[in-house]
């Protein structure tokens, strides 16, 4: 059996013994910091709101992305528009406005 006689003097004991207590204490305030009641919600906000601007951020780049898309079918590398795709584009929307406008006006009488 091992002999677990302690050799240190008493003063010593004491001083482990307020050291131990000042590091307990300054782990039970951090612990009282953690979970006060501001300290979650403000870190609840900064998360909901890092989510938030990376949520935005991706639909940002998502809609870069279609409206280039869009773009490129009707304008060329050198900045032209295409007139063989703005031309039919046009029409159609026209057509549409029309059809609405009738609908619209039909439903008036």
């Amino acid at each position: 059996m091992a002999d677990t006689a302690d050799t240190r003097t008493p003063a010593q004991i004491e001083a482990d013994i307020s050291r131990r207590r000042a590091v307990l204490a300054e782990t039970l305030d951090e612990i009282g910091v953690r979970v006060h009641p501001k300290t979650i919600v403000g870190d609840t906000k900064a998360r909901v709101a890092s989510n938030v601007d990376h949520t935005l951020g991706r639909a940002y780049v998502g809609v870069n992305r279609v409206v280039s898309d869009v773009k490129a079918q009707f304008v060329d590398v050198n900045g032209s528009p295409r007139l063989e795709r703005v031309v039919p584009a046009a029409v159609l929307v026209v057509g549409v406005v029309g059809l609405l406008a009738l609908g619209s006006r039909r439903r008036g009488r």
